[in-house]
């Protein structure tokens, strides 16, 4: 495995942290105070083909590969932790399925607008009886005919409010757990549709999270995505690429509370020097950064065995533990290191630390992650 960058990549990687700085930065103070989503930034990340950087060109897509897309999400999640999950969702979660399950006419229909920017997708499978035990799902399709009557409601939907095409997991057979549960490919604007619930969350609060309710809302035959019944299969596989997502934005954020802890500790002074000549300060500045660096070490192997057609469950699993757990670690110190001071908004490292919060949670909980990896290993 060989992780040196090429020019392309190391030029958008370049582009994305140019973009981060001149749009996310100035605001995202602003927008994480006021639960504002980022709309012009998500439509000029549109421009820039980050929306749909693994979608083949053929779909209005960027073609490129997993590492790339890591880099573009670490890039934009060192500033912005709302940017770059509203970005994976749309990459990971919603393209990926899309483009390998969807029909010729569900892929020129919605993932070509949604690779290109100019629609927003989401992701919904968690309900409020089925979190980790996602096959325990209730939220129901019944067939009639040329469409599905569907009632329920779904939880903890990323882009909930924003989007445009929700790809839902719903049980269409009530007599079978797993294989009783299908995708479909939402429009918002299908009639018994809402979205319910904003939920007042701790960290990444410019990423809008929304329960989303069917009553009695009618989807299209056509919009089923795959086969019945083999949503869970679906669900199962889309969240490996998913948590290579998180584990990038995961990454980011330790990466930019790392940097500020560096900054702030080259520039305060106490016992006239700055504290960051203090071995205290250097032990956490070395054990942060070492950390950062084992996790992208992961990433990047996940990665590795994505882009060349190997199997990468456990891999993506250790990667997205590891580094969601290195975020809590690496914004707990930065706040440290900052003092009181850490612990006002005056400064960036508070808002990262409510947002590594939910990397250890979303995706899969660390405790989850840890049975997927011991599964792998047991089972080898």
């Amino acid at each position: 495995m060989d992780f040196k960058f090429s020019e392309e990549q190391e030029l958008i990687r370049e582009t994305a942290k140019n973009f981060a700085q001149e749009y996310l930065a100035p605001f995202a103070h602003e927008r994480d105070e006021h639960q504002k989503f980022p709309k012009e930034a998500v439509e000029k990340l549109g421009e820039l083909g980050f929306m749909g950087m693994m979608v083949s060109e053929k779909y209005g897509g960027s073609g490129l590969d997993a590492m790339t897309y890591v880099l573009v999400i670490q890039e934009l999640s060192k500033v912005d932790a709302s940017a770059g999950v509203i970005c994976s969702v749309n990459n990971s979660l919603v393209c990926f399925n899309i483009e390998k399950y969807g029909t010729e006419e569900q892929k020129q229909k919605y993932l070509v607008p949604l690779a290109s920017g100019k629609a927003l997708g989401a992701y919904s499978l968690s309900e409020a009886s089925s979190g980790s035990d996602a096959a325990s799902l209730q939220c129901f399709a019944e067939k009639k005919g040329d469409h599905y009557l569907v009632n329920g409601t779904k939880l903890w939907v990323t882009n909930g409010a924003s989007s445009d095409y929700v790809v839902c997991f719903i049980r269409t057979d009530r007599s079978n757990k797993t294989k009783g549960i299908s995708a479909f490919i939402v429009d918002k604007k299908f009639p018994g549709f809402r979205v319910g619930k904003k939920e007042n969350k701790l960290g990444i609060r410019a990423s809008d999270t929304t329960e989303l309710v069917f009553e009695n809302c009618m989807i299209p035959k056509e919009n089923l995505l795959g086969e019945e019944g083999i949503g869970f299969k679906i669900a199962m596989e889309t969240l490996d690429g998913g948590r290579i997502g998180i584990a990038a934005q995961a990454i980011g954020i330790a990466e930019g509370a790392l940097d500020e802890a560096v900054k702030y500790s080259k520039t305060r002074e106490q016992f006239g020097q700055p504290i960051s000549k203090f071995q205290a300060n250097e032990f956490k500045i070395a054990d942060m950064a070492t950390r950062v660096d084992a996790a992208k070490m992961l990433l990047y192997r996940a990665c590795w065995l994505k882009d060349n057609g190997q199997k990468y469950g456990k891999e993506a699993a250790m990667a997205k533990l590891f580094a969601s757990e290195t975020a809590m670690a690496v914004t707990t110190q930065a706040v440290q290191m900052h003092g009181g001071y850490g612990y006002t908004k005056e400064y960036p490292v508070e808002r990262m630390m409510r947002d590594a919060k939910i990397t250890e949670i979303y995706e899969g909980t660390s405790e989850i992650q840890r049975v997927v990896i011991a599964r792998h290993v047991l089972n080898s």
